[in-house]
């Protein structure tokens, strides 16, 4: 699935019944609920074709019509745990570099474009761009048992997926800095306690209460529901503007870094990275 298909896009046609291989989809009344489900991964990392797939989720939904809600959930142990590791050396040419740019330009802003509030179910660990997609979600239910980070400097790279606009507009810049530049994981409790998610519940009853609240929010008036989303996400825009260029662009440079390569290379060899700064 790839973004420039605008003949299918102009059809209308739903959005289950395109050739997802990495999404499911399920109505439950006035609910789409969306399943991230990669079949190469219990962990559901994102590779190359989870990540063409998201960046065309988020602008299906922006034409969804059917939904007053979605629910955005996973499947196993995991929401997303991040990029796929075997996949990140392929990215190294040029070319390949700014379609990523691009494509995940596109998915954050199409995110924030959906107008239907988004209830995301953190039934498990969330890190990198999974992080950032639950964190840019309306309302964030967590699973005690779940934990959420981003460790993109610990293999060497930049948080440029949304994480720099994300976790400080959740938590401040201080405490955002504190998570970012270590990549420490944020258990469930924690999570709530500091305001980065809205509620943890038992994992036995996140798929219960997480649609409970979409429902609850399908059932109010949808215009309303969907203005003042539409007023709220206009302010994280401002700040999506200053910051994820810049992320995505140094995102980009260490990439192509000798200590990303030191960092693939260290967890191939099950040892720590020994970065020296190039």
């Amino acid at each position: 699935v790839r973004g420039g298909d605008t003949a299918k896009r102009s059809m209308k046609i739903p959005v289950e019944d395109l050739d997802w291989k990495c999404l499911g989809f399920e109505r439950d009344g006035h609910v789409l609920i969306v399943t991230i489900d990669n079949p190469s991964s219990e962990m559901n990392v994102v590779d190359e074709q989870l990540h063409q797939e998201l960046t065309e989720l988020f602008a299906r939904l922006r034409d969804e019509r059917s939904a007053r809600a979605i629910l955005l959930t996973g499947t196993g142990r995991a929401f997303s745990a991040g990029g796929d590791f075997s996949w990140f050396p392929t990215l190294r040419g040029a070319d390949r570099l700014e379609e990523l740019r691009l494509d995940a330009r596109r998915m954050i802003w199409d995110l924030l474009d959906v107008h239907l509030p988004i209830v995301c179910a953190l039934n498990g660990h969330a890190a990198g761009l999974g992080a950032s997609i639950a964190l840019l979600c309306d309302v964030i239910l967590m699973a005690d048992t779940a934990s959420i980070g981003d460790p993109h400097v610990r293999v060497g790279i930049v948080a440029g997926d949304g994480g720099t606009v994300a976790w400080p507009m959740a938590v401040g810049p201080a405490r955002a800095k504190e998570y970012l530049l270590t990549g420490d994981p944020v258990p469930a409790v924690e999570a709530e306690r500091i305001g980065l998610v809205n509620h943890v519940v038992p994992v036995a009853e996140l798929d219960a209460k997480a649609r409970a609240f979409a429902q609850r929010l399908a059932a109010n008036a949808p215009l309303a529901v969907q203005y003042t989303k539409q007023a709220v996400n206009a302010y994280l825009k401002q700040v999506l503007n200053v910051s994820f260029d810049r992320a995505t662009a140094l995102e980009l440079a260490t990439l192509a870094s000798e200590d990303h390569e030191e960092a693939l290379t260290a967890i191939q060899e099950h040892r720590k990275p020994e970065f020296k700064g190039r």
